[in-house]
């Protein structure tokens, strides 16, 4: 298309389009891209420009764009049932996705209770721990324990799981109060433990609020191994296996947010694998239905779901979303299984991390770099306040000189991450990290 068409998507763009995550002052500076396309790895705009998708689309499309076997099922299912509700009625897709959904964890004794993005699958999650609990005589366990700094979605409980003063001032007085613990940061560990000689002592926070609220507690709420929009910090599976643990223990159920994390991204199907965990609740969005459509589920424990009944005293799960297991997404989402076992995208993904994490020891030689990790597909440092400019200033100039070699990041604050599509070629993965060196080198 040529530029007058492009500037007439921009001009609508900023009178109707309020931007997720976008400040205003943004909207006065240079337009931003008009997306067109997608094919393979990359997204093109309007003016046929080729950007490489290196976040996956808000972390979301592991097969990337337009993976034809996942258009094709969305294009057949489309033909055949577009909507039908699951309130007292079922259809194939769900059923057939539920099934498979089911077949994938340690204990496969679970329901799925679908929902719309990975928000609404927390908040059912919220709701299903105390619902719980109430069930069975003990309506004390109605509060929850998560790491500070954390992010689970911007509805209300998501928010006060992760509260941030400066995200979420405006609504500290209509929040319900949750525990926070500190999340564990190896890479600038607060223990001064090595690798080698970690004991975990990090652990005592977490045990201290346990042993002084437990009895109150419904459920501990986590992202597993990495917290992603919090920061990109990183923690061991071992610190994951003893919280595990120390749940169980102390009776609280534990619910693992796999939004981000799951799919492969860690290098295995779920990140809570990696700590030989049967979490009570798994959180499941983004990837599930490829990334194309919104579709997310809470996998629950069948003993938790039993407690749900409604004879003699009815304990019904009054929650629901309209499109809750839409037959379109979820055709989608059984395609990307299916693609997942056919294609080994997990086992790919595992391999290809390997790499990014030996490319990411590079920015060590590098000057105001720092706080350098990585987990499977995932790659992260930090950029240092220089004399005359913050990290976070020049993450924006980095930003926008990968912009201009057709490679899109988004950085949190001074915080660099990689997180592309799962199905980029090694080539192509080197020639990404190349050239955020030579542009960390530039800014």
């Amino acid at each position: 298309m040529n530029s007058t068409a492009t500037e007439s998507t921009w001009d609508r763009d900023r009178r109707s389009i309020w931007h997720p995550y976008t400040r205003h002052s943004a909207l006065a500076g240079e337009p931003f891209p008009v997306i067109a396309r997608g094919e393979g790895i990359y997204l093109y705009d309007e003016q046929g420009n080729r950007y490489l998708d290196a976040v996956s689309s808000w972390w979301a499309c592991n097969l990337g764009h337009s993976h034809p076997r996942l258009v094709e099922a969305i294009s057949r299912q489309s033909r055949e049932l577009q909507h039908s509700i699951l309130g007292n009625l079922s259809h194939a897709p769900a059923a057939e996705l539920a099934g498979e959904l089911v077949e994938l964890f340690p204990d496969r004794h679970r329901r799925i209770l679908f929902a719309s993005d990975g928000a609404s699958a927390i908040e059912a999650a919220l709701r299903i721990a105390v619902q719980y609990w109430h069930n069975v005589g003990k309506p004390e366990r109605c509060r929850f324990a998560a790491f500070e700094n954390a992010y689970h979605g911007d509805t209300f409980g998501a928010m006060a799981l992760g509260y941030l003063p400066e995200f979420h001032a405006p609504y500290r007085q209509v929040l319900f109060p949750v525990h926070q613990v500190a999340v564990p940061e190896c890479s600038t560990c607060s223990q001064n433990e090595s690798a080698e000689a970690c004991d975990l002592r990090c652990l005592a926070l977490l045990e201290g609020l346990f042993e002084e609220h437990g009895k109150t507690l419904a459920a501990m709420v986590v992202e597993p191994l990495c917290q992603g929009a919090g920061g990109m910090r990183i923690y061991p599976a071992a610190y994951l296996r003893r919280l595990g643990d120390l749940c169980r223990k102390h009776d609280i159920l534990l619910i693992v947010d796999e939004i981000a994390m799951g799919y492969g991204r860690t290098g295995r199907m779920f990140a809570f694998e990696h700590a030989g965990l049967d979490p009570d609740i798994v959180c499941l969005g983004k990837s599930l239905s490829g990334g194309y459509l919104p579709m997310s589920a809470a996998v629950v424990k069948e003993e938790i779901f039993a407690t749900f009944g409604d004879e003699v005293e009815d304990h019904t799960f009054y929650h629901g979303h309209t499109f809750a297991g839409n037959p379109i997404a979820a055709a989608a989402a059984i395609e990307c299984l299916h693609i997942y076992r056919e294609e080994g995208i997990v086992e790919r993904a595992q391999r290809l991390g390997r790499i990014l994490g030996e490319q990411m020891e590079s920015f060590r030689d590098q000057q105001g770099v720092t706080n350098i990790r990585s987990l499977g597909m995932i790659g992260v440092f930090e950029l240092e306040d220089t004399g005359t400019e913050s990290g976070s200033e020049r993450a924006k100039r980095l930003r926008r000189r990968l912009m201009d070699e057709g490679i899109l990041i988004r950085p949190l604050g001074n915080i660099i991450y990689l997180m592309p599509p799962l199905i980029i070629d090694e080539r192509v993965l080197l020639d990404v990290v190349e050239a955020l060196r030579r542009g960390v080198a530039e800014v």
